[in-house]
């Protein structure tokens, strides 16, 4: 789901879509546009699509994976867009995005942590010596 997809979405329908409406959208993408640095080569993406990617993650909480394959981008490249466009928005102080919980006096907290992070495992290697053990045990000599 690209920006240009979305242009013609009601403020009801954006708001079912990422949470947020399009007044917000626009003053979070002038955020970005303030901060846009020209060094290197161009992104692949556009800032208001890395805005959307960066919404319908929060919103959605899809895996890194499929919000990079539905941008077209590298699962790296997404977390690191993500990553910039929440440390600006949370820089410029126009938006409570916050990143820790508040502490003190009255503050009384239950909370269930979940690690839910994608993490690759290191399969064990097949031993050839295991499996040949296995297999001359299914052999069977024939009858003399």
């Amino acid at each position: 789901m690209k920006y240009e997809t979305i242009q013609s979405l009601s403020n009801p329908q954006m708001k079912r879509l990422v949470g947020i409406e399009w007044s917000t959208f626009h003053a979070m993408l002038k955020v970005l546009q303030q901060n846009q640095g020209r060094r290197g080569r161009p992104p692949k993406l556009s800032l208001a699509d890395q805005l959307l990617m960066s919404l319908s993650y929060w919103r959605e909480y899809r895996t890194l994976f499929h919000v990079a394959l539905s941008y077209g981008v590298s699962e790296p490249s997404a977390s690191r867009i993500i990553r910039s466009v929440e440390n600006q928005l949370i820089q410029s102080g126009l938006f409570s995005l916050p990143k820790k919980l508040p502490q003190g006096q009255g503050v009384d907290w239950e909370v269930v942590i979940v690690d839910a992070t994608d993490l690759e495992i290191e399969r064990p290697q097949k031993n050839s010596a295991v499996t040949t053990v296995a297999n001359t045990k299914r052999i069977r000599s024939k009858p003399r």
